[in-house]
């Protein structure tokens, strides 16, 4: 499954300031990474961000954001934002800063 490449760059700019950043292909997607752990990506067309599970009401409370499935299975503290959402810098960075913090609490694999 490829990925729409116009949202990888505009996910790239996005990360372009935090040190660390790498990209892996995963989930039939693209994801980004930081000391190992997935912080954001692209999934079936969207942006999904691990924001983690003490983060996912406070990335609900954004319009266009639900909580990520995988085969029609919740997956805790991931968050996908919707097409017509992508172009809210706003809530991008919201999403993303939740995002890097939750990952920050993670020992570097």
């Amino acid at each position: 499954m490829a990925y729409d490449e116009g949202l990888a760059d505009l996910l790239r700019e996005d990360l372009e300031e935090v040190p660390g950043i790498r990209e892996k292909r995963m989930f039939g997607g693209l994801c980004f990474l930081r000391d190992g752990h997935m912080v954001s990506g692209i999934y079936q067309g969207e942006a999904m961000y691990r924001v983690g599970k003490a983060n996912t009401f406070a990335a609900l409370a954004h319009e266009g954001v639900s909580l990520m499935t995988m085969k029609d299975k919740p997956m805790a503290g991931f968050v996908t934002l919707s097409e017509e959402m992508l172009g809210e810098d706003a809530v991008r960075a919201d999403l993303l800063r939740l995002a890097l913090s939750f990952v920050a609490t993670l020992e570097p694999k």
